[in-house]
């Protein structure tokens, strides 16, 4: 910096993307689709069979839905702190939010699915 004795120059670091908001927004699309397969076995799966399958994949998207939401949390957490200029600035924050949401949808989805599956065995 010009009249400093030292010259010390701060360097702009760019903006990055938080790692935490898109791996919750690819963890909450899968939930949404592991989801759909619990739709599909429980309604086209054969008795308990069916229900155990759907089960089995409820459990799956519950995790995968839970991992999201988790991450998509921590991601804003992170993009939210604030950073001193010569630290890494994180930005992300519309896929952390989407994360949280496909989580969500998805958990939802699974155990909706489920409620289908075991609907359909007791008939």
């Amino acid at each position: 910096m010009a009249g400093t004795p030292f010259a010390v120059v701060h360097l702009d670091v760019p903006p990055v993307t938080s790692g935490l908001a898109v791996g919750s927004l690819v963890v909450g699309i899968t939930s949404i689709l592991v989801s759909f397969l619990v739709f599909c076995f429980g309604a086209v799966g054969e008795g308990a069979n069916g229900a155990w399958v759907a089960g089995a994949f409820t459990v799956l998207s519950g995790l995968t839905g839970a991992g999201a939401v988790v991450a998509g949390l921590l991601g804003l957490r992170q993009i939210r702190r604030p950073a001193p200029p010569p630290a890494v600035r994180f930005t992300g924050r519309g896929l952390a939010v989407a994360g949280i949401s496909c989580g969500g949808a998805g958990l939802l989805l699974g155990l909706l699915g489920l409620g289908l599956a075991l609907l359909l065995a007791l008939t």
